[in-house]
């Protein structure tokens, strides 16, 4: 079995029985084992982690693309987090042996479909991208082009999309891709000052000369009357959780603002907390070995082999 991972990111967070719905249809196919399902009403979005069999990927997320479609009218819809449709994001990532071309291709397959059988339009980022100035997620939709503008701008030729027509209806458009595994995690700060917020988000930024693998945006959350930095760790090896949050609360000190917490949107590897573990206890000679859970599983899998 070659196993693939999938995290769709749905444009209802507050409504449970629709993201249930789309859930359920996602989980009605084969093979597939939904992980994890996050609702933010104040982003107003949901975010379904899944994993299957290669084999039947493409058929799980179409069946959750479909669904959000019939239920989600994006001419209603408001939420702080950037949006360009019903089925917003649908990443491939790859899982053990799997190779990333097979997300690659799985992505254009779901891209196609969606395109012809849904009469949706789709843009394919990442390492799906077939134009270099899609690879980005934040070059195609962002906080400035999001599904307002996108209705008008379909029809010039630089937002042709990949797949489906150059008309986006009440469903938006979808952005479709395969990549790495990444992390979305937020701060919260004691401030609501969003003009504070939208500083220490540029100062993380890679684009603007922060960390090499942090995506970031500043949020207002209304119902916690606070700032929210809401990051993509593209590459938690690289650039690992801890080093993030210590930037931003270097940021914030200089405005006299501080954290008061932070979350982990979706799964998260058990590599990335050891690492937060190691730096903030300073265990550097810590045998990872030593870890009860993983003594655990070899002691199973060496008896059971």
């Amino acid at each position: 079995m070659s196993l693939v991972e999938c995290v769709p990111n749905f444009s209802e967070g507050r409504d449970r029985d629709k993201v249930n719905r789309i859930r359920d249809a996602i989980a009605s196919v084969d093979t597939v084992k939904i992980l994890d399902v996050e609702m933010d009403p104040n982003h107003n979005r949901s975010v379904i982690t899944f994993v299957c069999d290669s084999s039947r990927a493409v058929d799980a997320a179409f069946a959750g693309i479909k669904a959000a479609a019939e239920i989600i009218d994006m001419d209603a819809h408001r939420g702080e987090h950037p949006r360009f449709g019903a089925a917003d994001v649908i990443p491939f990532v790859p899982l053990q042996d799997t190779k990333m071309d097979t997300c690659i291709k799985l992505a254009r397959d779901l891209g196609r479909r969606v395109g012809e059988e849904l009469g949706i339009p789709v843009y394919l980022y990442s390492e799906a991208a077939q134009r270099p100035d899609r690879y980005d997620l934040a070059a195609i939709r962002n906080k400035n082009f999001q599904y307002e503008q996108l209705k008008e701008a379909i029809k010039d030729e630089k937002w042709k999309p990949d797949f489906g027509p150059s008309t986006v209806g009440k469903a938006g458009a979808s952005i479709i891709g395969a990549r790495d595994f990444l992390i979305a995690y937020n701060v919260n700060l004691n401030t609501n000052n969003m003009e504070i917020g939208k500083k220490i988000a540029s100062a993380l930024r890679a684009k603007d000369g922060g960390l090499t693998f942090v995506k970031s945006l500043a949020f207002f959350l209304k119902d916690k009357n606070m700032v929210q930095i809401s990051m993509n760790l593209t590459n938690y090896r690289k650039t690992p959780i801890y080093r993030a949050f210590e930037l931003v609360r270097m940021e914030a000190a200089r405005y006299g603002v501080m954290p008061v917490e932070s979350e982990i949107v979706g799964l998260v590897p058990e590599q990335a907390l050891i690492d937060v573990a190691k730096f903030y206890l300073q265990l550097n000679g810590f045998d990872e070995n030593n870890i009860l859970e993983r003594k655990m599983e070899k002691a199973a899998k060496e008896q059971k082999d």
